[in-house]
């Protein structure tokens, strides 16, 4: 997507609190973020790590966060082993933004330049924008980056060789969300005089690793901004160059949702898909008055079917499991100094 600002570069305060669907508060951990939060991932040895966008890759042990790695800009971290990391920079200002990083017992070393590689292969054939927003690692060295701005998922290997695994389409979708968040026809004109369906861009926000070996791709919808028309993309294993929406290497495994962010795996291989809010990310960017809540949902690849786990949450952004599969939702995402890790039900 290439207008989504809020998911590199500003966010409004927003609401803090917990409440699930079924109305249980639960007890939090505090991130101690500096900036806004993007990822969330279990370590092997059990201990959580969080993008903090402010300061760098912070650790969470035994209720305590330190940092581990400074590097502002992050936004997604991927364990590799014990100490042993992918990290990613999105798109916004900094010092090092759109690059991926192997972290090593607190040692940085930049692996590949994604933003050049946009600028030179551009796989989607739009306009040149880059914002790598999350990572997954296969094979001990290999990492598969979802890059929201350029719409595409790629695949570096341990040289720092990019290639690109698929792209996701535009597609028509309806106007009538982001009418109703501006009140029309009282609203502005640009806004109101929208014809009732426009093209918008499949962003690639998150990727996970299937049992099957594929790559599943979650997917946000561009300006404007629609509910419900978010899916989930299934990417056979070692697919190089399809054009999702029209390479047999590509296929819609769950849709219906609204702004997908995050994807990741239980243990059991159960889908978790998070949604930022139900009344759609541009909520989260621009309207905060007229957000209602984000939702964690559980997909059964076997089954087809989806359910939701958690309902009102505030900002949720990501999900991770640990070995036992005791889920953690990061919440409160893009709020400096609130963001909280609180257990699935």
């Amino acid at each position: 997507m290439r207008s989504i600002t809020g998911f590199s570069r500003r966010f409004p305060a927003l609401i803090a609190g917990l409440l699930f669907a079924t109305a249980t508060v639960w007890a939090v951990t505090a991130v101690s973020n500096t900036g806004p939060v993007f990822g969330l991932a279990v370590s092997p040895d059990d201990s959580q790590l969080v993008a903090d966008a402010g300061a760098g890759v912070r650790e969470i042990r035994n209720g305590a966060a330190s940092l581990v790695a400074v590097l502002p800009g992050v936004s997604d971290v991927a364990p590799i082993g014990r100490g042993d990391m992918f990290a990613i920079t999105g798109g916004g200002p900094g010092p090092t933004p759109r690059q991926l990083f192997r972290i090593s017992n607190g040692n940085t070393r930049l692996i590949a330049d994604l933003g050049a590689y946009e600028a030179a292969v551009n796989p989607d054939g739009g306009a040149i924008d880059s914002n790598p927003f999350d990572v997954a690692a296969v094979n001990g060295g290999t990492a598969i980056v979802a890059d929201a701005a350029g719409n595409s998922l790629l695949i570096v290997d341990q040289r720092g060789n990019v290639d690109w695994i698929a792209t996701l389409p535009n597609e028509l979708v309806s106007t009538a969300n982001i009418k109703q968040l501006f009140n029309c026809p009282a609203g502005p004109p640009n806004f109101c005089n929208l014809p009732a369906q426009i093209p918008a861009q499949g962003v690639a926000t998150s990727v996970a690793i299937g049992p099957d070996g594929a790559y599943y791709v979650g997917e946000l919808k561009g300006f404007p901004a629609p509910t419900g028309s978010s899916r989930v993309w299934r990417i056979e294993p070692g697919t190089r160059h399809a054009v999702c929406g029209t390479s047999s290497a590509c296929s819609v495994v769950f849709s219906g949702f609204t702004s997908i962010v995050d994807l990741s795996f239980s243990p059991n291989y159960t889908l978790y898909v998070t949604e930022i809010d139900e009344a759609s990310w541009f909520t989260v960017e621009a309207l905060p008055a007229k957000q209602v809540g984000g939702t964690v949902n559980a997909c059964s690849l076997g089954l087809g079917t989806c359910s939701t786990v958690a309902t009102q949450l505030p900002v949720p952004i990501a999900t991770a499991f640990d070995k036992r599969g005791q889920g953690y939702v990061l919440l409160n995402a893009v709020t400096p100094g609130a963001a909280t890790i609180s257990p699935l039900p």
